[in-house]
């Protein structure tokens, strides 16, 4: 099978930086989403959850609605418990996941002294020998030999949180050992798998629709974006260079690539014209569209599904996170490892669990009628690459869509950060106060505590 990205000639997909919209999956009833130690946040919506969704995940999963309802109200909660324990585990996190038909959260740690904090938070603990630090840091020294020289016939590596190993995917065992001495790491912490595997780029303002480079080519959208007052969306960065010139569905003039990176990464935003009015949904291909309220992201196992104009909507589960993989144009490091399938032209299209938006497609391997592997670029960071806000449902509650203008009231200090994913419960301090998390969110630049108090609460 061929290693490609997923353009038709490729489907792009949106990036920008997170707008915390309703960040809890507004609440299936009677199901609260649980954060770390004693903290509920806010139950998931069913009328949030899109027939569309629910539609492919009944085809793709074997759930029915109400199974589908309370997987993804399960997922949220694991997700938030799951932040909260990697910030208080510290060096000894070992990675999180869950796993059966209730998702059920199993959170790893070095420490055996940590298993009762983990159990407390409502996780099962598991002890293992390497932290999630430690496993990385051989995945970097692998993305590095990567960057220097792609390797021959080594498809994709990931770190592997249920074997806490590194895990790389090769032709052959000796192309496989090539790279690790290549890499300069220990082999002891890696198991080289034998794979066919051959991703490629799925090339062939709503998520999943499609559009057009330069008259040729098509991808998809990913999510609708703002820069400031510059309307835009998030794709994938091999649909287009900087100053590549799209058009919309309708083959109407549309927009211009402002940013791309690819290889390395595979992210990319358009910056559109006033006739293109940015919406916070995913085109739901007959089965109506979904909803957009954020961009929390999910955990190992969790169930996600895939939005793109070639084969519309198919669903999955996420297998691994921070994966490299080479396509024939080089290795993209950071993308996320799903089991959805994809085809040329769904490259860029949006991924989303529940409604909360994931990523962009990337590539991937197989199709629609046999299954296949597909790979997301992670939406979040190119969010924060380009300086960007996803384009999400809000409420008066909501925090801003953009940072503000004004500098914030409360002098710098503290230990709040942008860039930080915060767990509902969470403390912080900034500018002298203390302040909790009231929703999960990542934080962004001018979210200061003091700033939006719908995701902050001083005390």
């Amino acid at each position: 099978m061929e290693r490609t990205t997923l353009r038709r000639r490729a489907l792009v997909a949106g990036t920008a930086t997170v707008a915390v919209g309703a960040l809890a999956l507004a609440g299936l009833t009677g199901v609260a989403s649980a954060g770390p130690a004693g903290t509920t946040a806010a139950p998931v919506s069913a009328d949030s959850l899109s027939p569309g969704l629910l539609a492919a995940m009944e085809r793709d999963l074997g759930l029915d609605a109400d199974d589908a309802r309370g997987r993804i109200a399960n997922e949220y909660r694991a997700a938030a418990v799951a932040a909260g324990l990697e910030k208080s585990l510290g060096a000894s996190y070992a990675g999180a996941r869950v796993s059966g038909a209730k998702a059920a959260l199993t959170v790893a740690t070095t420490d055996a002294s940590q298993t009762a904090r983990i159990t407390e938070a409502g996780a099962k603990a598991e002890v293992v020998g390497h932290s999630l630090d430690r496993l990385e840091g051989v995945k970097e020294a692998l993305d590095r030999a990567a960057l220097r020289k792609a390797p021959k016939d080594v498809p994709v590596w990931y770190v592997d949180v249920e074997a806490n190993r590194v895990v790389v995917n090769a032709a052959s065992t000796a192309a496989g050992a090539a790279f690790l001495k290549a890499a300069g790491v220990d082999s002891g912490l890696v198991t080289v798998a034998r794979s066919a595997e051959q991703p490629r780029a799925l090339a062939d303002l709503r998520g999943g629709d499609a559009y057009y480079m330069n008259g040729s080519g098509r991808c998809s959208i990913g999510f609708p974006v703002k820069r400031g007052t510059q309307n835009g969306f998030a794709t994938a960065g091999h649909c287009g260079r900087v100053g590549t010139t799209t058009n919309g569905f309708n083959q109407q003039a549309q927009g211009t690539f402002q940013g791309s990176t690819f290889p390395g990464r595979d992210y990319a935003w358009v910056a559109t014209n006033a006739n293109w009015t940015p919406r916070p949904l995913v085109n739901g291909y007959g089965r109506g569209d979904v909803t957009v309220a954020g961009s929390t992201a999910s955990v190992v196992g969790a169930s996600v599904c895939r939005s793109g104009s070639t084969t519309g909507w198919h669903c999955g589960t996420i297998q691994q996170l921070n994966t490299s993989v080479t396509y024939p144009e080089g290795t993209i490091s950071g993308v996320t490892r799903t089991s959805v399938c994809a085809e040329p032209g769904d490259s860029g299209g949006s991924y989303i669990s529940g409604n909360q938006a994931q990523g962009v497609t990337s590539g991937g391997s197989g199709n629609c009628s046999s299954g296949g592997t597909t790979y997301f670029q992670p939406l979040n960071p190119l969010l924060q690459a380009y300086g960007l806000t996803l384009v999400t449902s809000g409420t008066p509650t909501d925090p801003p869509t953009t940072p503000p203008t004004d500098p914030p009231t409360d002098p710098p200090g503290g230990t709040w950060a942008a860039g930080t994913a915060y767990a509902a419960g969470a403390t912080v301090t900034y500018g002298g106060a203390t302040y909790r998390c009231l929703q999960a969110h990542t934080a962004q630049p001018g979210w200061t505590p003091a700033a939006v108090p719908a995701l902050w609460q001083r005390i």
